[in-house]
């Protein structure tokens, strides 16, 4: 009896260490349930139990070999990089149609623009001419 204890004693104690090293090294991606230090601390807390229920509830499956991708064959990241760069895009669009009509305003403003000429007064003597036309030009026939 005491040999059957001493092997049950050493197979819990293998599996028991067997089960830590698997749940540690596991990507925390694969655990299921709680996070992977919870998992931790119950496989070490509940030798037996602990290591059973890690393998029934918390080790997740493989569903698909995760891939390793260079960032410009994934999909997922050039998504994420077009969709960065409308909105990049976009914001730059924005603030320059801003600038734009900030500038548009002050062409507008009827300070900042010089007085229109008035009347030509060179004639001779001063006086404002009589033979110019409307564009300031003398002895053109209207």
């Amino acid at each position: 009896m005491a040999r059957l204890l001493l092997i049950l004693a050493l197979v819990a104690t293998a599996f028991w260490v067997y089960t830590i090293v698997d749940c540690a090294v596991q990507p925390a991606a694969r655990h299921r349930g709680v996070s992977k230090p919870a998992w931790m601390v119950i496989v070490i807390v509940l030798p037996v139990l602990g290591g059973i229920l890690w393998f029934v509830i918390g080790r997740g499956r493989a569903g698909r070999p995760l891939l390793r991708r260079a960032p410009d064959d994934d999909p997922e990241f050039l998504g994420g990089l077009s969709a960065r760069a409308r909105a990049d895009q976009d914001e730059r669009i924005r603030r320059l149609e801003e600038e734009l009509a900030q500038l548009d305003s002050e062409a507008d403003d009827p300070r900042d623009t010089p007085p229109a000429p008035g009347p030509n007064t060179d004639g001779p003597g001063g006086k404002p001419g009589t033979d110019d036309d409307g564009r300031g030009q003398r002895g053109a026939v209207g």
